[in-house]
């Protein structure tokens, strides 16, 4: 997920401008997007852990998970409880591709707001829900709300902050995310004795940042890049000098026109994306979200309550330590947003790896040793297991977590922008939803090795780093191809001089 280049401006770091308030204010508001899916992530695993809940629309796992003989693993095994988490996910993959038009046709503002407003509808029906049909119905409006958010907010956020704050500002969003998730955990903590309505509170406060999202839109404006995109040159002119905050903005802004007028000369970015200029750009944003649902983090957030319970630690227990996991998490994406711009990506995705894997193994380790069918983990080993699941999401939240989502969102040119990050939002939506899916029924079928499946793709992700993956700190955007894609040793093979001749077109007609 996830310093702010302006998303479609060049010469970067000659370009001057500062934070200024409006941006900070516009980054809040944006980034409240992220409020939104961390908070959904968290209040998931919480509410199915939940007696009333279970025994209201899932009696058999509510029957299994008080058997009292009943395997550890699989008390949780249930495709349609799974279903509940995982609806959304399905729903945000669709959804993406029908954001991606709208925020190239109308701009990241008016999708923002649908995002809110669909995420709105989604909560009345899940806190209001008086059968399944309805629970999931609720979800996927949830996952069209999401797949707005995560495509409009991260773009929004990378296309109105200069060039050297391009990493800290797009990580507000994956901060947001963070924070979400720990304010799940703490409130499901507190709801889950007030019975027989807890859920139904949990559920319903999604709504908050939802509605922090839409009341906060109106206050912000629309980026300079989609402005001048959408040929409202003067607005964007003026948009370009009130986010800066001074009024020499003309080398920028001629830069937002040039890149703008490429765009422009591409008819079919999805199309366009297809072919092998745009291969490096679509294998990096796709293969960063494989990667990061494949690190296990979301078998980890969703199910962290449930998986707490598992190793032996009572309801209110498996409640706390979550909330504990989920403090860590946002302290740990504080320092992404202090370090990205100064250490630079690919070192802390490397450190992450290294402490991702050691944790992955020694959880399975332990869990393989000492957790059997039946009965509960010696507490001496289920404190382990929570320290290190806090050490597992340290390492997550400062690396595959935030950048996960800024290196896809910096790595496009304009003319396949909103189309490149559609792909990405898409990829991390399917395979959060397989992992959703999937992670309950490969504890019971796998057991502890579950851990040591996580732990083997993050070995491969390590390798993908070292020999795949370009540092893009402090590069303005438009100037990756030349600086990033055309100088790597493996992707430069896929660079022609197509780029070079259509630059060249555009530049003779615009005379720039």
């Amino acid at each position: 997920m996830p310093a702010i280049a302006v998303s479609g401006g060049g010469g970067g770091d000659d370009f001057g401008g500062k934070v200024t308030f409006h941006v900070i204010i516009c980054a809040i508001v944006a980034a409240t997007g992220g409020l939104m899916f961390g908070y959904d992530i968290g209040i998931s695993g919480g509410v199915t852990s939940m007696d009333d809940f279970l025994e209201k629309f899932f009696p058999d796992v509510f029957e299994k998970k008080h058997h009292a003989v009943e395997n550890n693993y699989c008390k949780y095994d249930n495709q349609f409880l799974q279903l509940f988490t995982s609806s959304l996910y399905l729903a945000a993959l669709v959804a993406s591709f029908v954001a991606s038009k709208i925020c190239s046709k109308y701009g990241r503002k008016i999708t923002m707001q649908l995002a809110s407003i669909l995420f709105l509808a989604g909560v009345l029906l899940n806190a209001l829900a008086s059968n399944l049909f309805l629970l999931i119905i609720g979800r996927i409006l949830l996952g069209i709300g999401v797949g707005f958010a995560n495509q409009a907010a991260p773009l929004f956020l990378s296309e109105i902050a200069p060039v050297k704050y391009r990493g800290a500002l797009n990580i507000l969003f994956q901060l947001n995310v963070t924070i979400g998730i720990l304010a799940a955990n703490i409130i499901n903590y507190f709801v889950a004795n007030i019975h027989p309505h807890g859920w139904r509170i949990a559920l319903g406060i999604a709504g908050i940042p939802a509605l922090i999202l839409c009341l906060g839109s109106f206050l912000i404006t629309e980026t300079p890049t989609s402005l001048i995109e959408r040929q409202k040159l003067t607005e964007g002119m003026n948009t370009l000098k009130k986010i800066r905050g001074v009024d020499n903005v003309d080398a920028e802004y001629q830069e937002l026109v040039r890149a703008s007028e490429m765009a422009r000369q591409v008819k079919h970015p999805f199309r366009n994306l297809m072919k092998r200029r745009s291969r490096p750009q679509l294998v990096i944003a796709i293969a960063m979200q494989v990667f990061q649902q494949f690190t296990g983090i979301n078998a980890i957030m969703f199910y962290a309550p449930v998986l707490f319970q598992t190793v032996g630690f009572k309801n209110d227990a498996s409640l706390m330590s979550s909330a504990i996991v989920g403090g860590i998490n946002v302290g740990s994406t504080i320092v992404s947003v202090i370090a990205v711009d100064k250490i630079g990506r690919k070192p802390l995705l490397l450190e992450a790896c290294i402490q991702m894997f050691i944790t992955q193994t020694a959880i399975g380790y332990i869990l393989m040793e000492h957790l059997k069918s039946t009965g509960d983990l010696p507490k001496g080993n289920a404190g382990w297991v929570v320290v290190l699941v806090c050490l597992y999401v340290m390492s997550f939240a400062w690396s595959w977590g935030p950048l996960g989502w800024l290196i896809p969102s910096e790595t496009f040119p304009l003319e396949t922008r909103t189309a490149g990050y559609s792909f990405a939002v898409s990829s991390n939506m399917l395979f959060t939803f397989l992992i959703a899916q999937a992670f309950l029924s490969m504890l019971c079928t796998m057991r502890a090795a579950v851990f040591f499946f996580f732990a083997a793709w993050v070995f491969i992700m390590c390798l993908f780093v070292i020999f795949l993956l370009p540092e893009t700190k402090n590069i303005p955007i438009d100037e990756m191809m030349d600086r990033v894609w055309k100088k790597h040793w493996f992707w430069k093979r896929f660079m022609d001089d197509d780029d070079a001749r259509r630059a060249s077109k555009v530049e003779m007609a615009t005379g720039h």
